[in-house]
């Protein structure tokens, strides 16, 4: 029986991800891919792993901040603020990266490119007054 990697969240998403080395919940909801962002915590200083869909833009990740559209930007995005330094597990490929938000145009067009990948951004854009912040992850040289 093939596990059902829809119901991983969390937690549990990172464990079985890491445990399969992605070949459970990289592919999750409606087809989205799925990486694990490992950043800083802005406060503890310990690392803090994040299960995120992602888009891909040539050789960079896209990820977005929307925290299903709460008030306020997740804590994930937080600590990036403070050190844009992370790693990332893509599937079985695990390496250090760079993180920015994009602005302007670029963030318009990865912005459209991360709907295609999940169509529920747009419905959470709706949801809050703030401007959802468009993330792109670079593979450190």
């Amino acid at each position: 029986m093939t596990e059902d990697a829809t119901k991983l969240y969390g937690a549990e998403h990172v464990r079985r991800y890491r445990e399969t080395s992605g070949e459970v919940g990289h592919i999750w909801k409606e087809g989205s891919t799925i990486l694990l962002l490992t950043t800083t915590g802005r406060a503890s200083g310990e690392p803090r792993t994040t299960p995120l869909i992602y888009a891909e833009d040539d050789d960079r990740y896209v990820i977005i901040a929307s925290q299903g559209g709460a008030p306020e930007d997740p804590g994930w995005y937080r600590n990036l603020a403070k050190d844009p330094h992370v790693e990332l597990q893509v599937q079985d490929e695990v390496f250090p990266a760079s993180a920015r938000t994009a602005e302007g145009e670029e963030r318009e067009r990865l912005w459209a490119k991360a709907n295609e990948v999940w169509p529920h951004y747009a419905e959470y854009q709706q949801r809050t007054e703030r401007m959802i912040p468009v993330v792109v992850l670079e593979r450190a040289a």
